[in-house]
């Protein structure tokens, strides 16, 4: 069993850096084992991957956030990251975490809004 927190979104001015993190709990497995990825949803839009990370550590981005984003994790911690640099309007969403190893789990999402 997997509970999952995020935290650290917000307002920010386009061409702004936030940090998001997503907290996991763990249950009956080790955290180390989980692929985990970030995910967002814009109002009226399709829920979409913007990054994701192996258990081995390899990293994966759509192309509208390379460059920008960066997606790590601390085993130690059960926290993964979402580094996001240079944002722009377009990147206002809602953000989940997400966690798979065998099955998948889904935080409730922090909201990034970011003006123009």
């Amino acid at each position: 069993q997997v509970q999952l927190v995020e935290s650290g979104g917000g307002l920010v001015q386009a061409g702004g850096s936030l940090r998001l993190s997503c907290a996991a709990s763990v249950t009956g497995s080790r955290f180390s084992v989980y692929s985990m990825d970030w995910y967002r949803q814009a109002s009226g839009k399709q829920r979409e991957l913007v990054a994701g990370i192996t258990s081995g550590g390899s990293t994966n981005y759509a192309d509208s956030v390379k460059g920008r984003f960066t997606i790590s994790r601390d085993n130690a911690k059960k926290t993964v990251y979402l580094q996001m640099n240079s944002l722009k309007p377009e990147d206002t969403a809602v953000y989940y975490c997400n966690a798979i190893w065998i099955q998948s789990y889904w935080g409730q999402g922090t909201q990034v809004t970011v003006s123009s």
